[in-house]
């Protein structure tokens, strides 16, 4: 893993750095509910994110240790995409940054049964987050 260069010590800078941009964090998102995920699964996400942003954004979320790259069982041909133990340390801010929204915008049909389940017991909804991750691997 490469290291990551740093404009200032700020914690919160460093995280940004890493993380900051409008696509990393729904790339983490799509890989905490997927658990795994290929390219093509990853371009098709409702954002509609362009193909060389989202290589650009998988490059760097690799080299930053938050995801990592696992052969497909099925195909030579494709790579799958997994939060590596670094990225799955972000759920809980996945959860806070969808329990924030929830408050300050309308929130579609499909997403809602999600935030139900993280309003009824966020802590139980992110070590379950974690279990099924890690038994994914």
């Amino acid at each position: 893993m490469k290291t990551q260069k740093k404009r200032s010590d700020c914690p919160v800078s460093f995280s940004l750095e890493a993380f900051g941009d409008k696509w990393s964090l729904l790339i983490v998102r799509d890989l905490m509910l997927k658990k795994k995920c290929t390219y093509g699964e990853l371009a098709k996400s409702d954002e509609k994110i362009a193909t060389n942003i989202l290589a650009a954004r998988l490059l760097s979320l690799e080299e930053n240790g938050i995801i990592q790259k696992l052969e497909h069982p099925d195909s030579k041909a494709k790579v799958l995409y997994q939060l590596t133990q670094k990225g799955m340390d972000l759920i809980p801010i996945i959860v806070e940054i969808n329990l924030w929204a929830e408050k300050y915008t309308d929130i579609p049909e499909k997403r809602k049964e999600l935030l139900a389940q993280m309003n009824a017991d966020k802590e139980g909804f992110i070590k379950n987050a974690f279990k099924e991750l890690e038994s994914n691997r």
